[in-house]
């Protein structure tokens, strides 16, 4: 079967974006029906809010630094066992 790159227009976006002759090959080879309705953005869109792409924002703790004993927040809650410390006393003690 010989294919040719076709002119599509996305459900999500409403713009042209081209379903080649490559991709058509791929589709036939995996056994795909139908043709894709989505453009490649929107689909990378998709796929990406499916996987949880949109991470929430962790909630601060607030805690003093061991090193230099600066006020700092950071992502977890101490437990007061172990030292925490702010961003620049950890970046230069793990030698970045």
């Amino acid at each position: 079967m010989a294919f040719e790159d076709k002119v599509l227009v996305c459900r999500d976006c409403g713009n042209e974006f081209v379903f080649s002759v490559g991709e058509q090959e791929f589709f036939a080879e995996k056994g795909f029906e139908n043709e894709p309705s989505r453009c490649p953005a929107c689909r990378a869109t998709r796929r990406q809010r499916a996987a949880g792409g949109e991470r929430p924002k962790h909630e601060m703790f607030p805690a003093v630094c061991s090193e230099c004993g600066a006020e700092t927040q950071v992502p977890f809650r101490p437990s007061g066992d172990k030292p925490v410390y702010c961003r620049e006393c950890y970046q230069r003690l793990r030698g970045f």
